[in-house]
């Protein structure tokens, strides 16, 4: 069994300890963790809490006895891999929109994970085959892979040094004037777990931000991450007004812009998904110590629907 003790924020005072735990726990579900609770497997000051209807109060120390997760042994799986760059200790993959990286609840198979396997079967003894961090299945670009544990183990610590380059391109909705930083904590949000807000108690999160092209209703901006938070650059623009086009969790109701030619109209309605391309990597070589930075276009998508934005405004 595995304990983890933490103190509650008093940003969380009143709140249910569900709602606590599933903010201060976020690996696991609100159901496994209301299991464990009535099961008598957390800990609040020391004493064990069953009710996960009890409020806080802030500055507890809650301690959670936590079962193992069961592990889902992935299977390779012959999915096409579009490699950018490959070595002895690295790999650097383009993933198309729509490729889910980890295998999930409700994805456990058809995933990039799989698709490693199946492209070198070495990469099994690696925790998650040697996928350095994540991008959404939805976002298209570039993506770090670990082919030893000693790149994992360097890869890991430049992510967390924040030694690693990050950009993005994405089409917001709303026609920014400038560009600018988004410096906002980013946490679960209190009601709806498949979503993140920014919020006092979150994580440290920064997003830097410049307009690339301005059109009448949306702005073609590049991104550039100082931290990995999960969702960071969905949560950050629609923080500040500019959601990205196409983002079904933060992007509001889909409304037709004004002075819309058919073609733009064809090339809003037909895109469905968020408009984020993760299209530049920089980091050290983990054997060499060689900088080294990838950069892909956008995808097909992405540069259809810069062209009829791009058109619209003759």
């Amino acid at each position: 069994m595995s304990k983890i003790t933490e103190t509650v924020p008093y940003e969380l005072a009143g709140l249910r300890l569900d709602q606590v735990l599933a903010e201060l726990f976020s690996d696991y579900s609100r159901s496994k963790l209301q299991t464990w609770i009535k099961a008598g497997r957390v800990e609040v000051n020391d004493l064990v809490t069953i009710s996960p209807k009890a409020k806080v109060d802030g500055g507890e120390e809650i301690t959670l006895d936590a079962e193992p997760e069961v592990v889902i042994e992935s299977t390779p799986e012959p999915i096409p891999l579009d490699i950018v760059f490959e070595d002895d200790s690295l790999l650097i993959v383009n993933k198309p929109a729509g490729l889910v990286v980890h295998p999930a609840v409700g994805n456990w198979h058809g995933t990039l994970l799989n698709a490693l396997l199946n492209h070198d079967a070495n990469l099994e003894t690696l925790p998650r085959a040697g996928i350095v961090h994540r991008i959404d299945k939805e976002t298209s670009g570039l993506l770090i892979i670990a082919k030893t544990l000693q790149a994992h183990n360097s890869l890991t610590q430049q992510l967390q040094a924040r030694e690693i380059t990050r950009e993005y391109l994405a089409v917001t909705r709303g026609r920014m004037t400038a560009g600018g930083t988004v410096d906002e904590p980013i946490g679960r949000h209190p009601t709806d777990r498949k979503r993140y807000t920014v919020r006092e108690s979150g994580k440290f999160a920064v997003t830097h931000y410049r307009v690339v092209q301005r059109f009448s209703h949306y702005t073609l901006v590049q991104l550039k991450l100082e931290t990995g938070r999960t969702h960071q650059i969905r949560v950050h623009m629609a923080h500040i007004r500019y959601p990205l086009f196409g983002d079904p969790v933060y992007g509001g109701r889909f409304q037709m812009p004004p002075n819309c030619s058919t073609e733009l109209e064809k090339e809003l309605r037909s895109f469905k998904r968020q408009a984020l391309h993760a299209a530049k990597l920089g980091l050290q070589h983990p054997e060499t110590d060689e900088t080294l930075e990838w950069e892909q276009p956008l995808p097909d998508d992405m540069v259809r629907l810069v062209k009829a934005l791009s058109e619209n405004e003759q």
